[in-house]
């Protein structure tokens, strides 16, 4: 008789920092360069929101980023929340 074998297959399942930070209340607003980056940030801080600033991940700009995707370490994503009380 033919020896049986018992597999068990695992899947990893790998979040993406996005899927994170969502998970965490965090709202993706944008992703711009500088001097934009900045001003966008200090407006969302100035009406009372935490500002998160993050590195630019081309794979989450599956369009219009193709000048993005040139220089990615020239650009980051703004995310936003709610302050915890």
């Amino acid at each position: 008789m033919a020896e049986m074998t018992s597999w068990t297959t695992c899947f990893e399942i790998t979040m993406t920092r996005e899927q994170e930070l969502l998970d965490q209340g965090w709202e993706k607003r944008t992703t711009y360069d500088e001097p934009r980056l900045s001003e966008m940030a200090e407006m969302y801080a100035e009406v009372g929101l935490e500002v998160r600033i993050e590195p630019f991940d081309p794979a989450s700009q599956p369009k219009c980023a193709e000048c993005m995707r040139q220089q990615p370490e020239r650009y980051r994503t703004i995310y936003v929340r709610k302050p915890s009380e």
